[in-house]
């Protein structure tokens, strides 16, 4: 446990995340971060406790990824009593990859109704939420956190950017930066050590620790061919036959079970059509998108020849980080991105990496087709690369650069 405290207190290069964190530091309510794995759920314990200002004998913090961890539900209860024992007070516990341990919630629940505080991190979407309702409904809040965004990534890089503010020269910098981001993502890891290999080493203790041993998982290379399959194809329309056939399933319901548990790991997420009948959109195919570009550069495609499914990716994922509930839209013509707040359709938005002469119609004529089908006076066309003349775009349709987009658009 000692050593444990010890490799949470080492230094390490914090990043302030795009979350304000005001209601999470005040909360009463058990406080969980969900998300991939390497993504900073560790990082963002460390930094909420250095905001508490907790003192040593304050706070208990354990790691139930160690190996060396028989993860038993009275492992709980002795982590407890050890730190009463060796502190004599009541600390404020944080706990990380809790879903390891099983029944965790009813002992986060029992000390929690003591008015104890708590912090969790997990990264599978499904344990976490099923356990969490089973003892936790309308006790907890919950982080669901990502990658870095492209303006954590400026943070991390040491770039500071005032958008109102930005001269050529920056621009050039922040272009610049943008292309990189676009090859190495957000993985906090990844981007300090500018290194794509790791993302192979994540990829496997996905696979192998969070959805192989979890659900004893026999065909194992059937999995493995279905996410490389996946990471090769996101921004694209995917079907239970073609993943059938590509990764030689026997039955289309093992090969829903395969979806379920990639994305309850978080590394893949999957869009819905929008339609007004919620029957329809569960019965029409989906899109899917990696969790991080990197995911796409190392395990899917070369990167020189997929740049918009890339833009179009990470787009996707700032919409998540904003939590926009997101579809997209598919009549006589396609528009990437369909905002529903509530039970309205706010905004419809079409990525395009470059806008050219060549492809300005297309883009255009499918997002005014969408903005027509949802009643919207606006839409918005994202671009790295802006070639066209601004007669050649509707006065209706917002013609902004991705980097810019998403530094506007960040959820803090």
């Amino acid at each position: 446990m000692i050593d444990q405290k010890d490799n949470f207190n080492r230094k390490r290069p914090l990043i302030e995340r795009d979350i304000d964190l005001t209601t999470f530091l005040k909360t009463v309510q058990v406080v969980v971060i969900a998300g991939v794995r390497r993504c900073g759920k560790s990082s963002l314990l460390y930094l909420i406790k250095e905001k508490l200002e907790l003192a040593e004998q304050n706070y208990c913090y354990f790691n139930f990824d160690d190996e060396r961890i028989i993860s038993q539900t009275s492992i709980l209860d002795q982590i407890y009593l050890a730190h009463l024992e060796l502190y004599k007070t009541e600390p404020v516990f944080f706990f990380d990859e809790i879903q390891n341990v099983p029944n965790w919630e009813k002992f986060v629940n029992r000390i929690h109704e003591k008015g104890l505080k708590v912090y969790v991190t997990g990264s599978n979407a499904n344990l976490l939420s099923s356990e969490i309702a089973t003892s936790l409904t309308g006790r907890n809040k919950t982080i669901t956190l990502f990658p870095f965004s492209f303006a954590e990534y400026l943070k991390c890089r040491g770039k500071s950017i005032d958008v109102k503010k930005v001269s050529s020269k920056a621009k050039s910098m922040i272009q610049g930066e943008f292309q990189e981001y676009m090859k190495l993502g957000g993985f906090p890891l990844v981007v300090q050590e500018e290194d794509l290999e790791l993302v192979n080493q994540y990829f496997q203790d996905i696979l192998y620790r969070d959805i192989i041993a979890r659900y004893r998982i026999s065909q194992v290379n059937e999995l493995k061919q279905i996410a490389l399959y996946l990471a090769s194809n996101t921004g694209k329309l995917f079907s239970y036959s073609t993943l059938q056939n590509i990764a030689g399933v026997k039955s289309t319901s093992s090969v829903k079970s395969y979806l379920d548990y990639l994305e309850h790991s978080y590394l893949f997420f999957y869009l819905k059509k929008f339609d007004y009948s919620v029957k329809k959109q569960i019965m029409n195919s989906r899109k899917v998108y990696a969790i991080d570009p990197a995911v796409c550069n190392r395990l899917g495609f070369r990167f020189s020849e997929n740049k918009g499914r890339i833009l179009e990716t990470i787009i996707f994922l700032q919409l998540l980080r904003m939590k926009h509930e997101v579809f997209y839209h598919s009549g006589k013509k396609e528009c990437d991105f369909i905002v529903q707040e509530g039970l309205e359709i706010t905004s419809a938005i079409q990525v395009a990496y470059e806008l050219s002469d060549i492809n300005v119609k297309r883009e255009v004529d499918g997002l005014l087709e969408a903005m027509k089908a949802y009643g919207l006076e606006k839409g918005v066309l994202i671009t790295a690369d802006n070639q066209v003349k601004g007669e050649d775009i509707p006065d209706q349709i917002e013609v902004i650069l991705a980097w810019k987009w998403l530094i506007e658009n960040t959820d803090s």
